[in-house]
């Protein structure tokens, strides 16, 4: 066998060793669920084996479903076939007519918890590494091998609901108080609590298979304690989701319909939701960018290979604001002497008082000590002496955005690095090639767009000049990977990618108030489409002066070739006749106050409402699809190559819906044909800006998707 270790007593207790020949965790697949199925005949078939333990050579017990097996595209029937495979083996566990105790060391999560809760027992330590957990409703499934339906017959309806629904995990502690499992007494072993259990000769049975058990809840909605849950439940998951995530009302089914079914009935009733969530566009979409192709983007696949590896030692930041003090915040922890400079003392040191603040929330929660904390502060330098720099191997200007104040600190900051040193620029908009220009090093210049709060935003964007060299892009990765954040590559052009497809986002909810739809429903609509704020309301947060002056700047930069953004208009209006500049101001398109914020109610007067607008459900369509033909249109003039780069940017950059996949698996899951025509309809409708190309056109008529 490949994946499980099977090894007998003298003393009848057979153990079944989980150790993945591929892999420094264990996983689900369906070859895996065949040799477990195998190994469980062998073990039933000796009579020699009076009881089994099933425990794992690994740090961890289990870690569920290989991913890169559940990312590829299946058919109902397939992943009905898969589930039942599984499902039935693990049935075959608990039915086979011997004792099973389950040694759980590390996590259990997933398939590999559902194996667990298969067994007649569980025992393990009191270790903080000990998690359980079923969290597939994050990739939008359900636990397809009797999850939903062993775990609500052990807690009930209320808590299995809590565990299946949040996707959390637990603690041993909080295991062992819901009766799921138990630790041993002190001076004894997990695995020698488990012998000893099977020594004593229990009954080989679980609870669902007791002789005349009945479905825990077999009254259903005649029961009014579930009526109120499931009432309840269904309207808190229609406010979270807005319909767009099949998996949490589907695990709501499955439980309901379960729970007043005979144990194997209900077991298919899960597999049949299962293979719908499998076999549909939300969870391929989800596992294919949020997890297989994040997990290869950390990884630093697309480093340039035959590169030596950089160490960062030390590196240095110019500029203290929020922006450069995160950076310089997320290097020191990582282990990097950092040299936070700015244009004053004072601007320095409050910098280094800000990562002092988000240093005190973790030893707050408990995410670190006093001591590290400490530490990670004293590898940060402020200071205004550019002769510091000295000695670093990477240097990350973060100051404003101004291609004149840019310039000025690079030429100070490029002549005192060496010749191997790579010079970033932390820009959102401005072209990287242009300002490569003011250091003698072009070809060690590249652009790292981090994303504000810097140290919880994962993304950044990698922008490779027209002389930046291979090498310099490897180093850069290579730093991007010791900050443990997510790398993606674009090429140069103004706004990139992230900036484009967010300004066109804003740009077009607030052009959508100009055309005389309430901003209210501009607001929700975009909430129910699945972004995670407004953009009448990121406007604010970001301030309305930030896309004017982009505007503005591109003017400036391309003469005849500038192209004024839909909202323009509004925004200038709001800033020059009513004086209303976003968040930080205290004015924008919402009042803010002690009560939280509103929408300004004077918005209205200003931008009256048309009598005949959209509904929600075209508008938050809109939205999605204004997002993903700019994208379309980066993939199609070479600023990105690699679609799965795209889909990454949008989701943990801008928080595009996750349930699409991104930006172009959005386009593949509406079908290229039918987005096609929907931007040609909205062309019509509303402006030049939704015009499909001939390329896009061309594509369409071949079917070429962009991820196969």
């Amino acid at each position: 066998m490949t994946h499980i270790k099977t090894d007998r007593t003298s003393g009848g207790i057979a153990v079944l060793t989980l150790d993945h020949a591929n892999s420094s965790t264990n996983l689900i697949s369906p070859e895996w669920a065949v040799e477990f199925s195998d190994a469980l005949d062998g073990l039933f078939a000796d009579d020699a084996v009076k009881g089994i333990v099933i425990t794992s050579a690994k740090d961890g017990f289990m870690a569920g479903a290989d991913l890169d097996f559940m990312s590829r595209a299946f058919t109902t029937k397939e992943a009905l076939e898969f589930s039942r495979s599984v499902s039935n083996a693990f049935r075959r566990l608990e039915t086979g007519g011997k004792p099973v105790a389950a040694v759980l060391v590390g996590a259990a999560l997933g398939g590999g918890f559902e194996l667990a809760l298969a067994c007649h027992r569980r025992f393990f330590s009191d270790d903080p590494a000990v998690q359980f957990g079923l969290p597939e409703v994050n990739v939008g499934l359900l636990p397809g091998a009797g999850g939903t339906q062993r775990l609500q017959r052990l807690l009930g309806a209320e808590k299995a609901l809590d565990l299946l629904l949040g996707g959390r995990s637990m603690t041993a502690a909080e295991a062992v108080e819901l009766g799921i499992g138990e630790t041993p007494a002190p001076g004894v072993t997990p695995l020698e609590a488990a012998f000893a259990w099977l020594a004593s000769g229990p009954e080989p049975l679980q609870p669902w298979d007791r002789k005349g058990n009945m479905a825990r809840h077999k009254l259903g909605l005649l029961d009014h304690s579930n009526a109120a849950l499931f009432s309840m439940m269904t309207a808190k998951v229609a406010a979270r989701t807005h319909h767009n995530y099949p998996a949490q009302p589907a695990i709501l089914s499955a439980v309901f319909e379960g729970m007043q079914l005979h144990f194997d009935k209900a077991l298919e009733v899960e597999s049949k939701y299962f293979a719908r969530l499998l076999s549909g566009d939300v969870a391929q979409n989800i596992v294919r960018t949020v997890f297989v192709n994040r997990r290869r983007a950390q990884n630093l696949a697309a480093r340039p290979k035959g590169v030596a590896k950089m160490s960062f030692g030390k590196i240095g930041i110019l500029g203290a604001g929020m922006m450069g003090a995160g950076i310089a915040y997320s290097a020191a922890r990582a282990g990097s002497k950092v040299v936070l400079i700015d244009r004053n003392e004072d601007a320095a040191n409050a910098g280094k008082e800000h990562v002092r603040g988000l240093l005190d929330k973790l030893v707050q929660r408990d995410r670190t000590s006093n001591e590290e904390a400490a530490a990670i502060l004293d590898r940060i330098l402020p200071t205004t002496d550019y002769t510091s720099l000295q000695g670093a191997n990477l240097v990350v200007e973060a100051v404003f955005e101004d291609s004149a104040v840019k310039a000025d600190v690079i030429k100070v900051a490029a002549a005192q690095l060496s010749a191997e040193a790579v010079f970033a620029s932390n820009t959102s908009t401005l072209p990287i090639t242009g300002l490569a220009e003011n250091s003698t090093r072009p070809e060690r210049f590249i652009g790292l767009h981090f994303f504000s709060p810097v140290e919880r935003m994962p993304l950044v964007e990698m922008i490779i000049g027209k002389r930046t060299s291979q090498e310099t892009i490897a180093h850069a990765m290579d730093f991007v990977g010791h900050l443990r954040k997510l790398p993606i590559l674009v090429k140069d052009s103004r706004g990139f990618y992230t900036s484009r497809v967010f300004l066109s986002y804003v740009n077009e909810g607030v052009a959508m108030l100009d055309e005389g739809i309430p901003a209210a429903l501009i607001e929700n609509a975009a909430r129910f489409a699945g972004m995670p704020t407004g953009p009448l309301a990121v406007t604010d947060e970001v301030s309305l002066d930030l896309p004017v002056m982009i505007a503005q700047q591109a003017k400036a930069d391309l003469g005849e070739n500038y192209r004024e953004p839909c909202g323009y208009g509004v925004m200038t209006r709001m800033i020059s006749e009513f004086d209303r500049h976003g968040r930080k101001y205290g004015a924008g398109f919402y009042e803010y106050g002690s009560g939280g914020k509103r929408l300004w109610p004077e918005l209205a007067s200003h931008f009256p409402s048309d009598s005949r607008y959209p509904s929600s459900q075209e508008i938050g369509e809109r939205l999605l699809h204004v997002q993903a033909l700019e994208a379309v249109r980066c993939v199609e003039e070479g600023v990105i190559e690699d679609p799965r780069d795209a889909d990454l940017g949008s989701i943990f950059g801008i928080g595009f819906p996750t349930y699409t996949g991104g930006t172009l698996s959005y386009v593949d899951t509406v079908g290229i044909g039918k987005f096609v025509e929907r931007c040609e309809a909205l062309e019509k409708a509303v402006g030049e800006r939704f015009k499909a190309s001939d390329w896009l056109k061309q594509r369409a008529a071949e079917g070429l998707s962009f991820h196969g």
